[in-house]
């Protein structure tokens, strides 16, 4: 019988803890960390695991954050903070806890892990080899914990070009509020401070 959940995710396997769930936030917080770089994260209760980011992964997020940043400092928002990658404990009845690849946060970004209510933003970006049902449940579980804006970014692959997408949550649900393409100059409305920039700047 398999241990696998119905939602289309594998569970994790590794000996150093059971890969039958469901686990909880506390499970999630207590794993050692990889040797590969890939990324475990919690899902309806079972771990889920993500090849370590490839480089143009990693420049977008890397290349994003620093604009980011840098409309932060013009905003003079000193109260608010840029990190990457940073685990976040999702505490709804979605029993999730996230690894998105920037974060906007109320507070410094030290410790271990964050509430998602730390969160004025959480941006993940979309390789190809994403699916479409872990697209949508990291969408309906920062919308759940009440992360009041969100962005994607589409990598280039076979069927769409580079994207942003930035979200702004509307009663409970994430509504589109910009789409920037690259070639096009946009400043970002949803967003906890404006935030201007070409798409384009993420693949440099």
């Amino acid at each position: 019988m398999s241990a696998a959940p119905e939602h289309g995710y594998e569970p994790h396997q590794d000996r150093r803890y059971p890969a039958i769930g469901p686990h909880t936030v506390e499970d999630w917080l207590d794993l050692p960390p990889t040797a590969d770089g890939s990324r475990i994260e919690l899902i309806l209760g079972y771990l889920t695991v993500t090849p370590a980011p490839t480089g143009d992964h990693q420049m977008a997020a890397f290349n994003l954050a620093i604009l980011v940043r840098e409309a932060l400092r013009a905003a003079g928002m000193t109260d608010l903070h840029v990190a990457p990658a940073v685990n976040v404990r999702i505490s709804t009845a979605f029993r999730a806890a996230l690894i998105p690849d920037m974060v906007v946060l109320d507070r410094k970004p030290t410790g271990v892990s964050f509430p998602a209510e730390a969160l004025k933003l959480a941006v993940e970006v979309w390789s190809p080899g994403n699916t479409l049902a872990e697209r949508e449940f990291k969408m309906l579980g920062y919308a759940g914990a009440g992360v009041p804006h969100f962005w994607t970014v589409d990598l280039p692959g076979r069927l769409n070009d580079l994207r942003l997408t930035a979200y702004r949550l509307d009663n409970g649900t994430y509504v589109e509020e910009n789409v920037l393409k690259p070639g096009e100059e946009t400043t970002i409305t949803a967003a906890p401070f404006p935030v201007t920039l070409d798409v384009a700047e993420l693949a440099v």
